[in-house]
């Protein structure tokens, strides 16, 4: 298996994202540092602070430069970043020296990789808020399909009260939402130029140097900080925790998935579910075990991406060695799980006579506390608790049902309120409602 699943002929088809690994390529991270190089040159050619000939000469040459990945990677393990490497490369390849002279005027190696990486993500971020987007949407379809299907509700794996379908389906959905509303605020802050020189002070732009930041960053459709930001990874912090939290929360789709449909429960069936290879009755649930893997994953990672928040002084080469180590995985994987789950959503087909079957094996048991409190409206709650909890173990016991027991106990009882749904198809219908906005 090779070092990274996305590259894998045999399981990128399982854990890979081919939208989101597409911008994370060889190819895609030249592309965009040479289009941040040629745009840099332009608008230091239309200040004047580089020869306008040469600016034009550049910005053309880097829409046409072919820069061979290999050919960087010699020099890229001496100096531990790309760009000298690439800027020697598109030098060579403009095959004019007096207009070569001027390109990476004043920049450093981070500005045009973190400019780069800006351009990317905010692509990145496109496609999963559009994702994530359809997703909600046909989770609320759901939820207002089966607002009213009842089934049990489990806490701790036990069978606690009745709720309904469609509540659960809200309550997978209700993150998403929020989680979506958070990457609106997050894409802008990651869509930032950097442009800050060696030290971060702009020294050999002169005067010009935030101007020249700025003219980049209109240039690239991109936002100016106002300010060298290199040693400043509070951003990135920020974005790999919102991924950890989308994977977390897809994952507790997986959890329940998994559970639902498994054998002697089977309240969901999954359609196109694995099989094994020796027992032909099995339907594995792999793409809800694919999201719980990831959501894990996404943690661990996540925890590496703030530990490379702590950055020595300017620049911080080892700080920012386990950025480019953890990053690109965390994205794709992120943008597996999203997709893995839409893909999931319209294979989902609940079985509503298994979610029936348990509700109640016979004992009434997940009736216990509707029991209950219609019994505490005719003396304390405490005595009212202890009555019905002695008639579970009686029910349990027995091949009596609670509900026949309470009835013979308390004969004036008004029982019709057991097995009520309460607010849940309400909730499942505000949700439906919500993802449609």
């Amino acid at each position: 298996m090779p070092a990274s699943a996305a590259d894998s002929a045999i399981y990128r088809h399982l854990f890979s994202d081919e939208a989101t690994a597409a911008l994370f390529t060889d190819s895609a991270e030249i592309r965009a540092m040479l289009l941040v190089e040629g745009t840099l040159a332009r608008v230091q050619g239309q200040i004047g602070l580089i020869p306008q000939t040469a600016a034009a000469y550049i910005d053309r040459a880097s829409r046409e430069a072919q820069i061979d990945p290999a050919g960087l990677g010699p020099e890229t393990a001496i100096n531990g970043v790309p760009v000298p490497a690439l800027v020697s490369a598109f030098r060579k390849a403009m095959q004019a020296p007096e207009y070569a002279q001027y390109l990476h005027w004043g920049a450093t190696s981070q500005d045009i990789m973190e400019t780069g990486l800006a351009l990317r993500l905010r692509r990145v971020t496109e496609i999963w808020d559009e994702r994530l987007g359809q997703l909600i949407s046909a989770l609320g379809q759901l939820a207002d399909t089966y607002a009213t299907v009842p089934m049990a509700a489990r806490t701790y794996g036990q069978v606690a009260t009745p709720t309904s379908f469609g509540a659960v389906i809200a309550g997978w959905g209700h993150p998403l939402i929020r989680h979506r509303q958070r990457l609106g605020a997050l894409r802008p802050e990651l869509a930032t130029v950097s442009l800050g020189g060696a030290a971060g002070t702009l020294s050999a732009m002169g005067a010009e140097g935030p101007e020249v930041r700025a003219a980049l960053a209109t240039e690239l459709g991109l936002t100016d900080p106002g300010h060298s930001w290199h040693a400043e990874r509070d951003q990135i912090g920020a974005f790999a925790a919102w991924m950890a939290g989308v994977a977390t929360s897809l994952a507790k789709i997986g959890e329940d998935l998994i559970l639902m449909t498994q054998s002697g429960i089977g309240e969901i069936r999954l359609e196109g579910a694995g099989g094994s290879s020796t027992m032909p009755q099995k339907q594995n649930p792999v793409g809800p075990s694919v999201l719980v893997a990831i959501g894990r994953q996404a943690v661990a990672l996540a925890s590496a991406m703030q530990g490379a928040g702590i950055h020595r002084q300017q620049r911080d080469g080892s700080a920012w060695f386990v950025e480019w180590l953890t990053l690109p995985q965390l994205c794709i994987s992120t943008g597996r799980s999203i997709a893995f789950a839409l893909e999931l959503v319209g294979r989902i087909a609940p079985d509503i006579d298994a979610m029936a079957r348990g509700l109640d094996d016979g004992t009434g048991l997940i009736h216990a506390e509707a029991f209950t409190f219609a019994l505490a409206r005719h003396m304390p709650r405490p005595e009212a608790q202890t009555r019905i909890k002695n008639l579970c173990r009686e029910a349990q016991d027995s091949a009596v049902s609670l509900q026949d027991l309470v009835a013979r106990d308390f004969p004036e009882l008004d029982l019709s309120a057991a097995g009520g749904l309460g607010i849940a198809p309400a909730e499942a219908r505000a949700f439906a409602k919500a993802a449609q906005g």
